[in-house]
């Protein structure tokens, strides 16, 4: 089992920037892949971001290139998503991920354990 807690969100406003982090524990040493999802209100959750463990591979949503960056510090065993110019459409329920799988999936169904979610939301 692995166990997530997310914090860092907030509320701010377009343009602005936030650090998310998601903090990890239990089996992290077989854990392969860390996602970042969201969830806005009536849709479905989607993927944002991920990066393999050993932090060698990331992969991001076209939504967020070039303004979120995924990191991970092995030794705290936190996954950060760093989330410059903000915008409203970015306003969610952000949630942190893990799977054991090795293959980069960005399917929430494959994910295994999940956080409980930190909300942002971001203001015109």
């Amino acid at each position: 089992q692995v166990q997530l807690v997310e914090s860092g969100g907030g509320l701010v406003q377009a343009g602005a920037s936030l650090r998310l982090s998601c903090a990890a524990s239990g089996r992290t040493s077989s854990t392969y892949i860390m996602g970042w999802f969201r969830q806005a209100p009536g849709k479905e959750r989607e993927f944002v971001a991920l990066i393999t463990w050993s932090g060698a591979y990331t992969s991001y949503a076209d939504s967020v290139k070039g303004r979120f960056a995924i990191s991970r510090d092995i030794v705290k065993k936190t996954v950060y998503l760093q989330m410059n110019s903000l915008k409203p459409d970015d306003t969610a329920n952000y949630y942190c991920a893990a799977t054991f799988r090795t293959r980069v999936t960005v399917a929430t169904s494959e994910y295994d354990f999940w956080g409980q979610g930190t909300q942002v939301t971001v203001s015109s």
